[in-house]
């Protein structure tokens, strides 16, 4: 028995549906992302505002110099002091919040089956949401360390980053650096928006999605310093989170970060590929 094809409505072309600017737009515009913007925003001047309360951080530890000792040398330790802070864990809620909230948050508004009656195939949408995600999130890591390197830079001048093993970066090769470092951070934070994503997909509560994404991490976090594990902490994307101190060096290492990069992007893949797998089957209802 042959087949009937499924006929088409004229001018309907499933690429062209929900366009990245659309979606783009409609993300922009939510309460959640102003809120993250101006937390990201705020952050470098509490930093400066707890330095002028407490004094020059330099000098308080056993003899060995860190980033934080550092911090007010010039912008660019600043700018390093603030993604220090920030990337184990308050860099970690933004990039859950937008990759998690992504596809839960229409099921919860009741519009996830409208949008696919639309009709918008469902990998379409899934992949146009992703990238918005991850763009935003990219966004938000690129964000942090300009306000810091600005809000650095008029405090303390513009000078060369004095690295923890000793010695300083030109102004210009620090800022380079940072570029890296920043890059690095984002590439270790996939694996928390492949499980938020899809944690996204198989919950109707935005918060489910983003805390399970958040906890999940910390969860990983806490594991990797479990010395018992011995080599299995290798395995953990927490163990690489920063590596990218290895890029503050004269001779920057590049071993660890490949590593952790590796390590990041295949967990990503993973999850990324179940929500995808997972979706397509799914029963929506909301």
């Amino acid at each position: 028995m042959t087949a009937t094809p499924v006929a088409r409505a004229p001018g309907y072309r499933p690429r062209r549906t929900l366009p990245l600017r659309v979606e783009a737009r409609r993300q922009l515009r939510r309460r959640r992302t102003l809120v993250v913007a101006a937390a990201l925003t705020l952050l470098p001047f509490v930093l400066l505002v707890a330095f002028a309360v407490g004094g020059d951080p330099g000098g308080r530890g056993n003899g060995r110099i860190t980033l934080m000792d550092a911090a007010t040398a010039s912008g660019a330790n600043f700018t390093a002091t603030a993604l220090f802070v920030s990337a184990g864990f308050l860099l970690v809620v933004p990039v859950a919040l937008f990759c998690g909230d992504t596809v839960a948050s229409e099921a919860s508004w009741a519009s996830l089956r409208y949008l696919l009656a639309a009709p918008v195939p469902r990998a379409r949408l899934l992949l146009s949401k992703l990238t918005v995600a991850l763009g935003f999130s990219a966004a938000a890591m690129l964000l942090l360390p300009l306000v810091a390197l600005g809000v650095g830079t008029a405090a303390y001048g513009w000078g060369p980053l004095q690295l923890p093993t000793g010695g300083a970066l030109p102004a210009g090769e620090a800022v380079g650096r940072l570029a890296v470092v920043a890059g690095y951070v984002f590439v270790s934070q996939l694996v928390t928006a492949g499980l938020a994503f899809w944690l996204s997909t198989v919950t109707d509560a935005p918060l489910g999605a983003v805390g399970g994404a958040v906890g999940l991490t910390i969860v990983g976090n806490v594991l990797d310093q479990v010395t018992a594990l011995g080599g299995w902490r290798a395995a953990l994307p927490a163990h690489w989170q920063y590596a990218w101190v290895d890029a503050l060096q004269p001779r920057p290492e590049w071993s660890g970060m490949i590593q952790g990069s590796a390590v990041s992007v295949s967990c990503a893949l993973v999850l990324c590929a179940l929500a995808f797998c997972g979706f397509a089957r799914k029963d929506v209802v909301s």
